[in-house]
């Protein structure tokens, strides 16, 4: 984080910090004109960039209160404690905040799903083939509509969906 902070008066770091935070959780954040006497233009741009940056890492990262306190050991006392301050008293917020902005990414939800394992006996190649597939058929609502996709697997190809689908879910355990 820029030493650039330190150019805003003590008193107001937390204000102008909770409004950074306010930012990245989907409200207002702040305005350059409430504090253009403090910073040129440029200036404003690198500390809020960094700012914003610091929050969403520190909290993306789940680091623990001392690595996010190494981000900012340049920093002077009065604004080290102010940042752990509304890192610690908002971390859940912006925690939310970040899920909700990936979670926006796609607004597609598995509604239903049904599964039918078929015994392919031949092709119009091969006359034994006996190879075991799996019909997959998912009710995904999009934008308040029912979409129906089939999908057909061998085997090989169930497993690396059963592979990322067990991927994913570790993600998201993580995330809780």
């Amino acid at each position: 984080m820029p030493r650039l902070l330190e150019k805003l008066p003590a008193e107001r770091a937390l204000e102008f910090l909770h409004k950074v935070i306010d930012g990245i959780c989907g409200r207002a954040y702040p305005r350059y004109q409430d504090y253009g006497n403090v910073w040129s233009l440029s200036e404003w741009m690198e500390v809020l960039e960094e700012t914003v940056r610091y929050f969403k890492t520190a909290v993306g990262k789940n680091m623990s209160d001392e690595e996010a306190a190494q981000q900012i050991v340049e920093l002077n006392s009065d604004y080290q404690e102010a940042i752990t301050k509304c890192l610690k008293g908002r971390k859940e917020e912006i925690r939310n905040a970040l899920v909700e902005n990936v979670h926006a990414i796609s607004s597609a939800q598995l509604q239903d799903f049904d599964w039918q394992l078929k015994l392919a006996l031949s092709s119009d190649k091969i006359s034994m083939l006996q190879m075991p597939l799996l019909n997959l058929d998912l009710d995904v609502r999009e934008n308040g509509e029912i979409k129906p996709i089939s999908i057909e697997m061998n085997k090989e190809e169930l497993q690396n969906l059963i592979n990322a689908l067990e991927a994913a879910n570790k993600v998201v355990l993580q995330l809780k």
